[in-house]
């Protein structure tokens, strides 16, 4: 099969589409309301949002910051 380009019909059938834009820390910490260290540490400790990286810097989908929020709401409400 010969390489080809995608058409709208190939990105239409994708289960998950990008979100506007992805958050850096700077991002998740004032959405939170704490400081950029903490979310540093958070990730050293694998305590906060799941990031991942492009190249050297460190991005966060904004789905997966607000399902961890989620589930902190959760755990305190139980």
């Amino acid at each position: 099969m010969r390489n080809r380009r995608l058409t709208t019909a190939d990105t239409a059938a994708t289960p998950r589409t990008l979100p506007p834009r992805y958050l850096t820390p700077v991002d998740v910490a004032a959405l939170l309301g704490v400081p950029v260290e903490t979310v540093y540490q958070w990730r050293r400790k694998r305590l906060g949002p799941r990031g991942f990286r492009v190249g050297w810097h460190l991005r966060y989908d904004p789905v997966e910051v607000r399902a961890w929020v989620d589930l902190l709401m959760e755990e305190a409400a139980a």
